[in-house]
């Protein structure tokens, strides 16, 4: 069993609800050049949020979500890690939306941060049902592939692939990497040019 399986995230959500958000207005371009990912979670839709107060990421009722309720064709545009990272570092640990454009869904799974899929009419349900209380826990059961919100729940889609990786832990390669680190050091050992070519 591995300390990295992602099986459920339960957590307040956040909803925006709105199709094609681009990478670039997920973090702006002026924040790539950072040499570390640490701090991005404060730029977030920064350029949306100041020029609309109203953003949701801006709303005091939704600090602290960590479900991300989104639209069709999620985190389209360029293939900048840096989105799903700032995303991350926000408080984001799950995202629900009607589609996800395709390198943005591989580097939110390979951040493990579930990114699955929902028909439209459950997207605004659920959205309502947030903005009704935006206490209400939101439950993503990745096994069962359910979302849950107080009396509502239905069905998600991802890959199996992704849902395989994220259940069993196998998407957190350096955790991997980490938890063999006895049998590295042992082949290590065996290789010749670690070695200096000592038998």
């Amino acid at each position: 069993m591995s300390i990295n399986e992602i099986k459920t995230v339960t957590a307040t959500a956040i909803p925006l609800l709105l199709d094609d958000i681009d990478t670039d207005r997920i973090i702006p371009a002026r924040f790539l050049r950072c040499v570390t990912f640490e701090g991005l979670g404060a730029h977030a839709f920064e350029d949306d949020r100041l020029q609309d107060p109203g953003h949701p990421f801006e709303q005091s009722r939704f600090q602290g979500a960590g479900i991300l309720v989104a639209g069709r064709n999620f985190g389209c545009g360029s293939s900048r890690e840096h989105a799903p990272q700032s995303l991350m570092r926000w408080g984001i640990r799950a995202i629900i939306a009607e589609s996800f454009a395709e390198i943005f869904f591989g580097n939110c799974n390979s951040l493990g941060i579930p990114a699955v899929r929902a028909t439209r009419a459950d997207l605004e349900a659920l959205a309502a049902a947030i903005e009704q209380n935006p206490a209400v826990q939101v439950t993503l059961d990745l096994e069962q592939l359910t979302v849950k919100a107080g009396a509502l729940t239905f069905s998600v889609s991802m890959p199996e692939s992704a849902r395989e990786a994220l259940v069993s832990g196998q998407w957190d390669y350096l955790g991997r990497l980490l938890s063999a680190e006895a049998q590295v050091t042992q082949h290590a050992a065996s290789i010749p040019y670690l070695t200096g070519f000592r038998s």
